[in-house]
């Protein structure tokens, strides 16, 4: 008897337009144990199934077909109240964005406890103890005092691993993860994956995997699931599926994944494609993306970071001796030329985005300074004079969830920085460009009439770098551009980003924790660990010959995906 089965389950969106089949009669089974990987592109169904699974489809979602069973016990159908008693106690959920299945208003001690107490009957200092324990068990480092603090003081990969601790913490039979490693770094990927691991073997836990990361499914997984626009395509043994695929658009996604062991001029693209919906060429110089109103070039270094020093406020006390502060930079300094794309890595909480909201101009630092084409930003007080240096510098940023107005279509929300700088001659300009830049980055123009909430996460991801490319900037800051995103659209995007900046000259500050990324990307690379830069060496070097003991450590914690390598046509 397998521990999850699912019998052709089908899940629909009915709207004005009709029916949308989001999932089409998908069958599979997860063994006590097992860990089975589900990939695919973004809004292919993966995170649909398994929210169907714990009955948390978002409306107007519904199950039209099929069955869910858990040890033999069907489950869909469930009365509400039955299905709490299903979730958390045996299946734990790790939901893809961390910010908004944490609960604001409470620490993380409460949001713990709250969950032990629904799953366990133990006492309130066991509670506290169990979660001190889970704590330690994801890696978060003062467990006794982050303990007591509420997700806004985390970082997006700390966020992340307490979402694991909640639902790990009623001890389930079945864990499904859905992007679990999204805001990860490659040190705490590779502990949180073999705790995972290490549940399934000795708990007898199943695990359902969803994820856009190839190398985590070659290294983790027994069984890997193929989904394409809500059909399962393709599903058996992780070796058999990746090293010997049967059905092209599984040949085609494993021939897209960044390569770690060399770089690349550009990304394969899957070219499986049942309708028209790859990103067109374009000629760049004779499009509006072109026409920049600032074509001009700066002699010395275009962004320059000197002794950058910025500290968060842990504990506020009346007495300045009581105060507790984390250092999140200390004394971070490098230069970025024009045209260079600068990358940033480093373990979650090492200050990599904070130094990157300090040059955007949304963190003002407690001593040091950035300057960008000489002009000191740390020293512009008001908005009228921050604001030509606003359009020239736009951030992508690492949640797609949060950063967009729920309540706006996604054509206003492209459109607000280009009518905010006025950048078009009229509302008729500004249409086609919003237009052009949806059809770019693989999303349609009809996506334009849509609201956030109808979009995936990683479809959400290419709205927000549409939008950072409407004012035409010099500098791109790209804070974890593609987490969020699967290797196809990630190769298309990647590669969108190369052109422009081959064609624009355009500078790039890019912050991720996928390394094979970062190689294909960046010209340098800078490594980050605890708010200190330790490393800056040409992206090459860095990798062939990493100087820092904690470099060396990154690079071989890398997940190598073993898969089929060569590009096959289709």
């Amino acid at each position: 008897m397998s521990l999850l089965e699912v019998k052709n389950l089908r899940i629909e969106y009915p709207s004005r337009h009709g029916v949308f089949a989001a999932v089409n009669n998908l069958s599979f089974q997860i063994e006590r144990g097992e860990i089975v990987g589900v990939v695919g592109e973004s809004g292919a169904g993966k995170s649909t199934v398994g929210n169907a699974v714990i009955d948390l489809l978002s409306p107007p979602g519904t199950v039209a077909g099929g069955e869910v069973f858990l040890d033999g016990e069907k489950i869909s159908g469930l009365k509400s109240e039955a299905m709490r008693k299903v979730r958390g106690s045996k299946i734990g959920f790790i939901f893809q964005d961390p910010m908004t299945s944490l609960n604001p208003l409470f620490t993380v001690e409460q949001q713990l406890k709250e969950t032990i107490h629904a799953n366990m009957k133990v006492s309130d200092r066991e509670a506290y103890q169990r979660s001190l324990a889970l704590m330690k068990q994801v890696g978060i480092p003062q467990p006794e005092n982050r303990l007591k603090q509420y997700p806004h003081q985390f970082s997006g990969g700390m966020r992340q691993r307490v979402v694991i601790a909640i639902a790990l913490a009623g001890e389930p039979d079945l864990i499904i993860a859905d992007e679990p490693t999204t805001a990860l770094d490659v040190s705490i990927q590779d502990q949180i994956l073999n705790l995972i691991r290490d549940l399934c073997i000795q708990n007898n836990v199943g695990c359902m995997l969803v994820t856009h990361d190839m190398g985590v499914v070659s290294n983790v997984t027994d069984r890997v699931a193929v989904m394409y626009r809500g059909d399962l395509v393709e599903f058996g043994p992780t070796k058999k599926v990746l090293g010997e695929p049967d059905h092209p658009y599984t040949r085609s996604l494993i021939s897209a994944v960044p390569r770690s062991d060399v770089k690349l001029d550009r990304f394969p693209l899957v070219s499986y494609i049942e309708e028209a919906g790859d990103i067109e060429p374009i000629d760049i110089k004779t499009h509006w993306l072109g026409q920049s109103q600032d074509q001009r070039t700066y002699s010395g270094s275009l962004l320059s970071v000197e002794n950058v020093n910025l500290r968060f406020t842990t504990k506020d006390s009346f007495f300045e001796s009581r105060r507790e502060y984390v250092q999140a930079s200390n004394n971070v300094s490098f230069d970025v030329q024009e045209g260079e794309t600068f990358g940033l890595v480093g373990e979650s909480g090492s200050g990599k985005s904070t130094i990157a909201r300090v040059i955007a101009g949304l963190y003002m630092p407690n001593s040091g300074k950035v300057t960008f084409e000489g002009v000191d930003l740390t020293a512009l007080r008001s908005e009228k004079e921050r604001r030509p240096m606003r359009r020239q510098m736009q951030m992508v940023f690492q949640n797609p969830y949060t950063s967009m107005n729920p309540r706006m279509k996604i054509f206003d929300i492209i459109a607000e920085p280009i009518r905010f700088h006025k950048l078009t001659s009229g509302e008729a300009e500004t249409r086609q460009v919003v237009y052009d830049l949806l059809d770019y980055v693989g999303l349609g123009r009809m996506a334009g009439i849509k609201y956030p909430h109808e979009f995936s996460g990683g479809q959400r991801q290419r709205i927000s770098i549409a939008r950072a490319l409407a004012t035409r900037p010099r500098l791109l800051i790209c804070d974890e551009p593609t987490s969020a995103l699967d290797v196809s659209v990630q190769a298309q995007i990647l590669n969108l980003l190369k052109d422009l900046q081959d064609e624009l000259n355009l500078t790039m500050l890019f912050i991720s924790h996928d390394l094979p990324v970062i190689r294909q990307m960046c010209d340098r690379v800078g490594v980050m660990k605890m708010g200190t830069l330790l490393e800056v060496a040409e992206t090459e070097k860095l990798f062939n010959t990493p100087q820092h003991e904690y470099s060396k450590q990154l690079i071989s914690l890398m997940p190598e995906f073993t898969g089929l390598r060569e590009s096959v046509a289709v």
